[in-house]
């Protein structure tokens, strides 16, 4: 797997898996229904933040994406933030691992003190379990933040690592 930044044709093909997670109901509170040129606005990041895609080394499929940057403006810049998304095709391969220790590795290198997640639906037990193997801890939880498809209205974690 190469993870790499994002370029208009990984877009194209990262669409599809954008479009299935956030109509799944289960992890993003986007808009439902967003054309590809809508989502872009959603999911790539302009500088000093960067969008990348993992891809499968064989195929040149798109498995994964993950986009980073600062959480906050000004005072709050100095922390970071990231999202992530994987193709079902893809999951349980650690497209997801692999995607979360790149995004360390590159908010580490560009001198952030921490990476925040500031909405990890709770139900969500996957990506809370890896983050907290990749060294997050939940700071606090939003309770009833999330309507989950599945589960209704849920809570969202505010998880922190320091890097």
């Amino acid at each position: 797997m190469i993870i790499r930044p994002l370029t208009e044709d990984d877009w194209v093909a990262f669409f599809p898996t954008f479009t299935e997670v956030v109509e799944a109901g289960e992890t993003y509170a986007f808009p439902l229904g967003l054309s590809l040129d809508e989502a872009r606005g959603w999911w790539v990041e302009s500088p000093p933040g960067i969008t990348v895609v993992a891809v499968d080394e064989t195929t040149g499929e798109v498995l994964g994406s993950a986009k980073t940057g600062p959480n906050r403006p000004g005072r709050g810049s100095h922390v970071s933030t990231a999202s992530f998304m994987v193709s079902s095709a893809a999951r349980g391969r650690g497209v997801g691992r692999a995607l979360g220790e790149w995004v360390l590795g590159w908010a580490h290198g560009h001198g952030y003190a921490a990476m925040q997640f500031n909405a990890v639906v709770e139900t969500n037990t996957v990506a809370v379990s890896l983050w907290k193997a990749l060294g997050f801890e939940v700071i606090g939880t939003v309770p009833e933040a999330f309507e989950s498809r599945a589960h209704g209205r849920v809570g969202l974690h505010v998880m922190h690592r320091r890097l």
